[in-house]
């Protein structure tokens, strides 16, 4: 199926850390995280893992917050202090820094998914219990995010 220019990162898979702390990416997500990535905190516990240029739009859309805004400072601060820019390595491995495991609960066993614009990376078991709870109310919500398109 071919998207135009834009190909959105879809799927789940579940790839292990090393013991260096480093995540071989899906073969699906290499080719768009090739030539760099930022990886960083992301909501509910997962890391975010974004191309380069997503999250370049990403930041200048943060910052066109007014800087009176305290809830604009406050996001800005933990997503942008978390961030870390990265090139995976030939064998298409990404290092997660310590502070960034620990954030997000990663040891071993870890769920990276496609979320459109980026790339999550969770605790496989987090994801799990995450999954499960929102399972149930998926199809309640369609019409509440997304009026019309069902």
């Amino acid at each position: 199926m071919s998207y135009g220019t834009y190909s959105p990162f879809l799927g789940t898979y579940t790839p292990r850390l090393d013991d260096k702390g480093r995540l071989i990416l899906p073969a699906k997500f290499r080719s768009q995280l090739a030539s760099g990535l930022v990886v960083t905190r992301g909501q509910e516990r997962c890391l975010f893992v974004f191309p380069v240029e997503e999250f370049r739009r990403m930041h200048d859309q943060i910052r066109q917050a007014p800087v009176t805004s305290k809830q604009a400072r406050d996001y800005l601060r933990v997503f942008l202090s978390g961030a870390h820019d990265e090139v995976p390595d030939k064998q298409g491995r990404l290092s997660i820094p310590s502070a960034l495991r620990a954030y997000a609960g990663l040891d071993r066993d870890v769920a990276v998914i496609g979320a459109g614009t980026r790339v999550e990376i969770w605790d496989a078991a987090a994801w799990e219990t995450y999954l499960e709870e929102q399972i149930s109310t998926y199809s309640e919500t369609a019409e509440e995010v997304f009026p019309g398109a069902f």
